[in-house]
C-alpha cells in the first residue's frame, strides 16, 4: 500500500475499534487508538502474512504483549481479512472467541496475552526459535510503556541481545500514560532509548503517527544484523478522538452512545483529509 491508502486504513482500524468497544459497553480505547498507526503499519505493510492462512510457514508473528490494546490488533487483522468485522463486533460478549485480550483461538493470534511483560518474553522465545529451525519468519512485539514497569521486560531485553536476535522487533507505545495517570507520576520508565541502548539493542525513535517514519523504522531494522531492534513510537493515547487525546480517563472506559456518535464522525472527516 501507499502512504494514503495506509493512513486511511489506520482510520478505518481505529473506527472498527470504536464500535467493538461501544458495542462491549467496556474496554482500553485510549492505548488502542495510540498504536492504530503502527498495527496498520504491520498488517498491511511489514509483515509477511497471509489472512487466509494464518498458519503459513514462515510466516512473520505480531504479538501484542500490551493485551489490554488488542483491539488494534484484532481490528486491524478484521480489516486485513482475517475474519469478518462483524464477528469482531462481538468483542466481550458471553460466548465469543473475541474477549478483552487477544485470544490464542481467533485465527491468527500467536499468543493470548494480557499478563504485562509476559509477551515480550514469549516474543523473545518465538525469535530464538526461528534461529534454531531455520524459518525466516520476523517477531514484532507492541509493549505499552507503562509496561516497561515491569522487571520481566528488562531479563527479556538482555536475553534477546545475548542471543543477538536480529529478527525480533519491539515497538515501544509511548503514549506517556497509564490507568492509573502519566507515567512519570506512577514510576518513570525514561529513559527509554537509552535503557534499551544499554541492554545491546538497536533503537530508533520515532513520531509514531507519521506512516512514512514507521515503514522506514521497520525497513533499517531489517538491515540491522546481530542485535534485536527496539522502535520506540511516540504516540497520543486516544489519537484520533478529540475528546480521548491524551486523557489517563480513557484507558479503560467504553464511549456511550453520543460520544461513539462523535467519535466516528471525527474518524471519518480525518479519513477524507488523506
Amino acid at each position: 500500500m501507499d502512504i494514503k491508502t495506509l493512513n486511511r486504513t489506520a482510520y478505518d482500524v481505529r473506527i472498527g475499534i470504536i464500535n467493538a468497544l461501544h458495542n462491549a459497553g467496556s474496554g482500553h480505547p485510549g492505548g488502542s487508538l495510540s498504536a492504530a498507526d503502527i498495527v496498520t503499519a504491520l498488517y498491511f505493510d511489514e509483515m509477511n502474512v497471509d489472512a487466509k492462512n494464518p498458519e503459513m510457514k514462515g510466516r512473520d508473528k505480531c504479538i501484542f504483549s500490551k493485551g489490554h490494546a488488542g483491539p488494534a490488533q484484532l481490528s486491524a487483522m478484521a480489516v486485513k481479512g482475517y475474519f469478518p468485522m462483524e464477528d469482531f463486533m462481538t468483542l466481550r460478549k458471553l460466548g465469543s472467541i473475541f474477549q478483552g485480550h487477544p485470544n490464542i483461538k481467533i485465527p491468527g493470534i500467536e499468543m493470548s496475552t494480557g499478563s504485562l511483560g509476559q509477551g515480550f518474553s514469549v516474543a523473545g522465545g518465538m525469535a530464538m526459535a526461528n534461529k534454531i529451525d531455520a524459518d525466516p519468519g520476523r517477531v514484532y512485539c507492541v509493549l505499552g510503556d507503562g509496561e516497561l514497569q515491569e522487571g520481566l521486560v528488562w531479563e527479556a531485553a538482555m536475553s534477546a541481545a545475548h542471543y543477538k536476535l536480529d529478527n525480533l522487533v519491539a515497538i515501544v507505545d509511548h503514549n506517556g500514560l497509564q490507568i492509573d495517570g502519566r507515567n512519570d507520576d506512577v514510576m518513570t520508565v525514561m529513559p527509554i532509548a537509552e535503557k534499551f541502548a544499554g541492554f545491546g539493542w538497536n533503537v530508533i525513535q520515532i513520531d509514531g503517527h507519521d506512516m512514512e517514519a514507521i515503514l522506514e523504522a521497520f525497513a533499517k531494522a531489517r538491515e540491522c544484523k546481530g542485535r534485536p531492534t527496539a522502535i520506540i513510537a511516540e504516540t497520543v493515547k486516544g489519537k484520533g478522538v478529540s475528546f480521548m487525546e491524551d486523557q489517563a480517563g480513557w484507558h479503560g472506559k467504553a464511549p456511550d452512545d453520543e460520544q461513539t456518535a462523535q467519535a466516528i464522525r471525527e474518524l471519518e472527516e480525518a479519513k477524507e483529509r488523506f
